[in-house]
């Protein structure tokens, strides 16, 4: 995997990033900074602008206004999809599933922007995609057509995937859909350890705040393509600032056992506690 860098160092840097669709503008002059080994969380109500303000900064979205750059202030707009390709990855929500293909096949397309020609000159590859087969637990399935998978698997061989192409940026769009409880925080507790231990920048858009406050080092919360607020998970994520994002109260304390800011809903109108996957 990726070798250790500076902690502090900046992998990725949006500045006054403007994008919409058509006449439409979703994000208003955002500001965002991915740092090496740090988790950085999107998260906001539906309509926010997360995914959108995503998609910009993994180059496919082309900002109506600001610019994307890289740590060394290289513009991706200037660089080609495969040089772009080299340095970050995006995992996002939906992906069409290709018949007739295995699992390590899948994961081996991750390694393309460092091969050559005909698929020429990638000694390491294997070795790679074996090892991200098994980080991602999907090494069993390697054979198995991804046709046949479930929701959950293939989300992971997804993962594998992205990580096979071995960046120093991941990006990660909602990459808890379709996987049960086990596999949310195994994929989010491997997430931490390639920050932690790779040193790698992480985005990731987030709906569960409680997994964003366990996650991230830093969280952005975004409200109508804005920047609400940006910081430590503690400071962002209060009651005052969510019920406003939000709409409904939302209660916040921190869980003992953990450390971890811990949020609750409520609705409006009658007293039932929301989990934070049914929050808007």
């Amino acid at each position: 995997m990726i070798a250790m860098v500076d902690p502090s160092a900046p992998q990725l840097r949006g500045t006054g990033v403007v994008a919409g669709y058509r006449r439409a503008t979703v994000v208003h002059g955002v500001d965002v900074t991915l740092r090496a080994g740090c988790v950085t969380a999107l998260i906001g109500p539906n309509g926010s602008g997360k995914s959108t303000l995503l998609r910009s900064l993994a180059h496919l979205h082309t900002p109506a206004a600001g610019h994307v750059e890289l740590g060394d202030g290289t513009r991706l707009a200037d660089l080609s999809g495969r040089e772009v390709a080299q340095r970050l990855t995006l995992l996002s929500q939906s992906r069409s599933v290709p018949g007739g293909v295995s699992v390590r096949e899948v994961v081996e397309y991750g390694r393309h922007p460092h091969r050559g020609r005909w698929g020429a000159g990638d000694p390491d590859g294997p070795a790679v995609v074996e090892r991200v087969m098994a980080l991602c637990g999907v090494d069993e399935l390697a054979d198995r057509a991804v046709d046949t998978l479930s929701g959950g698997q293939l989300q992971r061989v997804w993962l594998a995937s992205c990580l096979a192409q071995d960046t120093p940026v991941l990006l990660l769009d909602e990459p808890t859909t379709f996987l049960d409880l086990r596999y949310q925080v195994e994929l989010l507790d491997t997430v931490r350890d390639l920050a932690d231990q790779h040193g790698i920048a992480v985005g990731i858009v987030l709906h569960d705040l409680d997994q964003a406050a366990a996650i991230a080092d830093e969280v952005v919360l975004l409200v109508d393509g804005r920047v609400a607020a940006s910081g430590p998970p503690a400071e962002v994520l209060t009651a005052e600032r969510l019920t406003t994002a939000y709409g409904i109260r939302v209660d916040v304390h921190v869980d003992p056992s953990t450390g971890h800011v811990r949020t609750r809903a409520v609705a409006r109108h009658h007293s039932r506690t929301l989990t934070p996957q049914e929050i808007p």
